[in-house]
């Protein structure tokens, strides 16, 4: 009989294991020694034992799954259980044991790791939604196009939640997607028939701007002009193939038009500073007439010059107040000087002219009466009232006197 710590070979044979729970038959050996059949299942067991190392190294260094792991843990469990080799069987218990209890460990981490990561999904989605919501109630097509397309990418990259709550995302989010689309849809169907009501509109005024643009009533014609460009703009744009076209016929009726008022505004600019130059010479030879010394002379003199500025065409708008000025300076004089004629050859308004200087005369002479009486009362306060009101009427009675004098008295 051959024995070792953990197991022993009898007379017959028969391989024991010792265990906790006492020995164990392992199994017959009649081919050798029993030493070789100790050998023989204590390499058995360490096998046992290499096998058990190398998937307790797979559970904690891979994604080895909670089922693979374990239905290898049960497998070797039963050559443990089935107590076909020798050595420390129990010690192969405990690790398995424990191997369990890790699985069971990693198994409820994947688990809670699993919820985490639905969870997260389910907030990115909900995210996603409520962004694509929002995106369609905006109008600016493009951007908000390409950020939900964008969105679709990123929803195909997170993971799918349970069944109805994915669905129920997914309906709301394609939903978003379908009014954006039909919004945008009708935006540029309405601007589509918009550009074509401003094509219609711009080819009405294209055609009356090419009829004008051969006329000859220049203020009016580029007025009308003004008012079709005011139109073109408030038309709105026409579609980009009819737009440029369109817009090239406007504008080179306008051209044919302002080229040919320009010419014609050259010549008549060159004939104005030409009429310019001649009633300023017109207007120096009147203001010779001054100062006025005979009246009648100087009135036929201005008579004749006038006739002869009246012949003369128009100036430049920005020089007539100038030299008009001048004309109007010299016609003034004039007139003045057959007012103060009138005057001087009137008995009626020298009579007049007299009343009122014996009137103001009397007035002054009065208040420095009253005057000369207050001072000599001590009333200084009314004494300077007078005063003051002296000072008015003799400024009066100074200019009826100029006026008297004006008719030689």
């Amino acid at each position: 009989m051959s024995s070792d710590p953990w197991g022993r070979v009898d007379e017959t044979g028969t391989v024991y294991v010792r265990t906790a729970d006492g020995e164990k038959v392992v199994g017959s050996w009649q081919a050798g020694s029993p030493d070789e059949a100790l050998a023989y299942f204590e390499r058995k067991y360490e096998g046992l034992v290499v096998e058990i190392g190398l998937l307790e190294k797979r559970v904690r260094t891979t994604d080895l799954s909670s089922k693979d792991a374990m239905a290898a843990i049960d497998h070797l469990r039963e050559q443990v259980d089935g107590h076909h080799a020798v050595g420390d069987l129990d010690a192969l218990r405990a690790r398995l044991d424990k191997l369990v209890e890790l699985v069971d460990k990693r198994r409820e981490e994947r688990k809670a790791q699993r919820a985490r990561q639905s969870e997260e999904a389910r907030q990115a989605k909900e995210a996603l939604v409520v962004e694509a919501e929002e995106l369609a109630q905006s109008d600016q097509w493009r951007a908000a196009g390409e950020r939900l397309r964008a969105l679709v990418d990123t929803w195909k990259g997170l993971p799918r939640l349970d069944r109805k709550s994915d669905d129920e995302l997914w309906h709301r989010f394609s939903h978003a997607r379908s009014a954006f689309s039909k919004r945008r849809k009708q935006h540029f169907a309405q601007l589509d028939a918009q550009r074509e009501d401003a094509r219609r509109v711009k080819e009405q005024l294209v055609a009356e701007a090419e009829a004008l643009s051969g006329s000859t009533d220049w203020g009016p014609t580029a007025a009308r002009y003004r008012d079709l460009m005011a139109q073109w703009k408030a038309a709105g744009r026409a579609q980009r193939e009819h737009e440029e076209e369109l817009w090239n016929r406007f504008r080179s009726a306008q051209d044919v038009f302002f080229a040919a008022r320009s010419s014609v505004f050259a010549e008549r600019d060159a004939e104005q500073a030409e009429n310019l130059k001649l009633k300023e010479e017109l207007a120096g030879e009147a203001e010779k007439l001054l100062p006025i010394t005979d009246l009648k002379a100087a009135r036929a003199a201005f008579r004749a010059i006038n006739e002869r500025w009246e012949a003369i065409g128009h100036v430049p708008r920005d020089a007539r107040p100038k030299v008009e000025g001048r004309m109007h300076t010299v016609e003034r004089a004039i007139q003045e000087a057959e007012e103060a004629e009138w005057r001087r050859t009137n008995p009626e308004a020298r009579a007049r002219a007299e009343g009122l200087t014996g009137q103001l005369q009397a007035a002054v002479d009065k208040l420095k009466g009253q005057i000369e009486q207050a001072r000599a009362q001590g009333n200084t306060a009314k004494a300077e009232k007078l005063e003051r009101e002296l000072e008015g009427r003799q400024a009066l009675l100074d200019q009826a006197l100029k006026g008297l004098q004006e008719f030689g008295g």
